[in-house]
């Protein structure tokens, strides 16, 4: 039987311009089988995820469960929890780290500065403290939401964990499961699509030296769709892959077009005009009971401006 990633192969559909956005992704460790929406479905509290989910809405924030790669047993009993605050906007990009027993304490997080990108807060709140070690790879399994992530995320989690490789956790939920096996590579937040375990490897070794592999990145999770998209075709424009070169300035328009204004750290800018496309009507995931068209974000121009014309955007 097809599944939606192999439907979504099949039409050669582009993932640039799908990542998840968030400007900040808090990550709890929490043990235990996943529903589809694992905040208020899995062994978490739902009362607690209920209020983490209303907490968050307009902050920025994104909420997401991870676990380490394997069985998923939960004994029920308290348990010492990782936790991860990480900010992917450039020029402030960070992740934090703590460990917790009681993840009622989250709830004392003060969510839109976390959003802002202040880490202070999150320090004094959960004595947290700067991640030590290598960047996190987040590897979305959750099958209960799409099969596919199921299917071809734990497989790749399980076999990177088995390499060795370090940072390697599952998380609950990136979207996109037509792209599965997901991804997301933090400090910089960009989110990856359709990868193997040497490819996720490598991106993680560039995150490591600051830079980003562009072939299979579906975007950085601190911009809006059309921002992602325009970075991207930058990027392969430039040959640019210094993870923090690159800022979205502004976004103009609406669907189905936008110009996005773009700045390189050296000063020079940019304007990248962004279309709405629309894929072959289909099935958006596997639990999908209606046919859909994903939006596909298309590249029109690529141009560059004087420093006047940046001025004035």
């Amino acid at each position: 039987m097809s599944t939606c990633s192999t439907v979504s192969w099949d039409l050669d559909e582009p993932v640039s311009g799908t990542a998840p956005t968030a400007t900040t992704w808090l990550l709890l460790e929490q043990p235990g089988p996943w529903g589809a929406k694992a905040l208020t479905s899995s062994h978490l509290d739902p009362a607690l995820g209920r209020t983490l989910e209303e907490a968050v809405k307009g902050t920025g924030v994104r909420v997401a469960l991870i676990r380490r790669p394997g069985r998923h047993a939960d004994r029920g009993t308290p348990v010492e929890r990782r936790v991860y605050a990480a900010h992917t906007v450039p020029g402030n990009v960070w992740v934090h780290a703590t460990t917790i027993r009681d993840p009622r304490r989250l709830l004392d997080l003060d969510f839109a500065a976390l959003g802002r990108g202040d880490h202070r807060g999150f320090d004094s709140a959960l004595d947290g403290g700067p991640h030590i070690g290598d960047p996190l790879a987040l590897v979305c399994t959750n099958g209960k939401r799409d099969r596919c992530c199921a299917l071809l995320g734990r497989p790749l989690a399980a076999e990177l964990a088995a390499s060795g490789a370090s940072g390697v956790w599952e998380i609950t939920h990136l979207g996109g499961h037509r792209f599965s096996p997901t991804v997301l590579v933090l400090p910089h937040g960009y989110v990856y699509g359709r990868v193997q375990a040497h490819d996720v490897k490598e991106i993680v070794h560039r995150a490591r030296e600051g830079r980003i592999v562009v072939e299979g990145c579906r975007g950085n999770s601190a911009w809006e769709r059309p921002g992602q998209a325009a970075e991207l075709a930058l990027r392969s424009t430039l040959g640019e892959d210094a993870a923090g070169a690159l800022s979205v300035v502004r976004t103009d328009g609406a669907a189905p077009r936008w110009e996005v204004t773009l700045a390189h750290a050296d000063g020079r800018h940019w304007r990248v005009t962004v279309a709405q496309g629309a894929s072959s009507p289909r099935p958006e995931s596997c639990g999908a009971s209606v046919l859909g068209s994903p939006a596909r974000m298309e590249i029109a121009a690529v141009r560059a401006l004087t420093v006047t014309a940046a001025l004035a955007s």
